[in-house]
């Protein structure tokens, strides 16, 4: 994972945001990936953004996952959905992930909004510890991805777990082409 200095996650609470730890700490005992093959890095806060984090910590593109709120209405009532894919594509909102949250238009949640139901950063959210209730689109690619970095809900590091992790989530549906190339 380039040059990021890695440990497991569920020892190192302060490098996560207070739901993924909690999520961490819930890990399912036959969970198809252990808890400890979960790793945190810490990261210059201010490299957070995929492209300024991958150059300077040498992790490809192609081995980061970017975690995006999106949000549509049905019936009077918005409808989230987190989506997951790899920095070398973009989420189809309009598209996918708009048919699976099943609303007539879907758009990136608002940065307030994301950050408040999440109790995440912005720029840091990730699918661990999301509401429950939402679902977690994964692309297929993220999931055929070895190892992946992700979010880990603050700035300041990121997380590296083995790409099928990802599946098991809960609320995780895999989802095909999901993503566009970027």
């Amino acid at each position: 994972m380039g040059t990021l200095k890695t440990e497991p996650a569920r020892t190192r609470a302060d490098l996560l945001a207070a739901p993924v730890a909690a999520a961490l700490d819930r890990w399912p005992a036959d969970a198809p990936v252990d808890v400890d093959a979960v790793l945190v890095a810490p990261i210059d806060a201010d490299l957070a953004d995929t492209a300024a984090f991958c150059a300077a910590y040498d992790v490809g593109l192609d081995e980061s996952a970017n975690c995006v709120v999106v949000a549509g209405k049905r019936e009077g009532v918005t409808r989230y959905a987190a989506c997951l894919v790899l920095a070398t594509t973009r989420a189809d909102v309009n598209g996918v992930a708009r048919r699976a949250l099943d609303v007539r238009k879907a758009s990136f949640a608002p940065m307030a909004d994301a950050v408040e139901l999440t109790g995440m950063e912005y720029g840091g959210i990730t699918p661990i510890g999301l509401p429950l209730q939402w679902p977690i689109l994964v692309d297929s690619r993220v999931v055929a991805t070895p190892y992946v970095v992700i979010g880990s809900g603050v700035r300041h590091s990121k997380i590296a777990l083995p790409g099928p992790a990802l599946a098991a989530l809960p609320g995780a549906r895999v989802v095909e082409d999901l993503a566009r190339p970027a």
